[in-house]
């Protein structure tokens, strides 16, 4: 990492996303995030002054356009694309699943994905070594019941990592996936009050279940993404493409406890 390297992180300034962020930044690096909250943009902006940000929404192509724009407009160029923003989406059996719910997920994790990445292309085309490092999960290794549409969006998510690695390699652009465990934090805190909820369980059981899917019995940190995503972004991994790297603990299946 050095102080050429300009980053845009998509969902950066808050969870995951602002901990990559951070861990750029602190390498050196120039780091644009483009986040859909302006409150978490506040609070990001004022713990990392010398970051740039953009309030958009990734399912809008029209917002993606206006983040490119004050992109360059700020650094004239982009070296790497960490695409990390997007949502839980519903907690339901496949019949109970709303249209709306399932369309709102696909439209962020899946269409909000490709149009940033549509846009990033060209200029990491511009820059040698460049990355691309999208923030998939362990959902895309195993499937996770319940969570229909986070499920396909992931999967889809890996599909495209590799398939954008064999089209991009012949430019030098390495393309991987980072795909987390259990993040601990509120997020994790949220789907597992709605995936007890929907079981009928108390919280405590559910989380309990998810630990136990893991060999290390842990969930894991946002320090444990960024410090993967700095790695995939350097020169140590400058022969590493196509890959899809668990940091999860080794989460040996996703809901396999359950019964009727």
């Amino acid at each position: 990492m050095t102080d050429q390297d300009v980053v845009l992180i998509s969902g950066g300034a808050a969870g995951i996303g602002r901990s990559i962020a951070s861990a750029f930044l602190d390498n050196g690096a120039a780091v644009h995030v483009l986040d859909a909250s302006e409150e978490h943009i506040i609070e990001f902006l004022a713990a990392h002054p010398s970051a740039t940000a953009t309030l958009a929404n990734i399912a809008n192509p029209d917002d993606v356009d206006t983040v490119f724009t004050e992109l360059l407009s700020h650094y004239g160029r982009l070296t790497v694309l960490v695409n990390n923003a997007g949502v839980a989406g519903p907690t339901a059996p496949v019949e109970d699943t709303a249209i709306e719910e399932w369309a709102q997920c696909i439209n962020i994790d899946l269409n909000g994905f490709f149009y940033v990445t549509r846009r990033a292309v060209p200029l990491l085309k511009e820059q040698p070594g460049a990355s691309i490092i999208n923030i998939a999960s362990t959902a895309a290794l195993h499937g996770y019941p319940l969570r229909s549409a986070y499920a396909a969006s992931k999967w889809a998510q890996i599909g495209l990592t590799k398939t954008w690695a064999m089209e991009l390699g012949p430019d030098g652009i390495r393309v991987n996936a980072i795909s987390p465990g259990s993040v601990e934090g509120p997020r994790i805190d949220a789907v597992i009050e709605r995936d007890a909820k929907a079981r009928g369980l108390s919280a405590a059981e559910v989380r309990d279940v998810y630990l136990r899917q893991t060999s290390m019995r842990t969930f894991i940190s946002v320090e444990d993404v960024a410090n993967m995503a700095v790695f995939l972004a350097s020169n140590n991994a400058a022969r590493v493409s196509g890959q899809v790297i668990a940091v999860d603990g080794y989460t040996e299946g996703l809901s396999n406890w359950l019964g009727k």
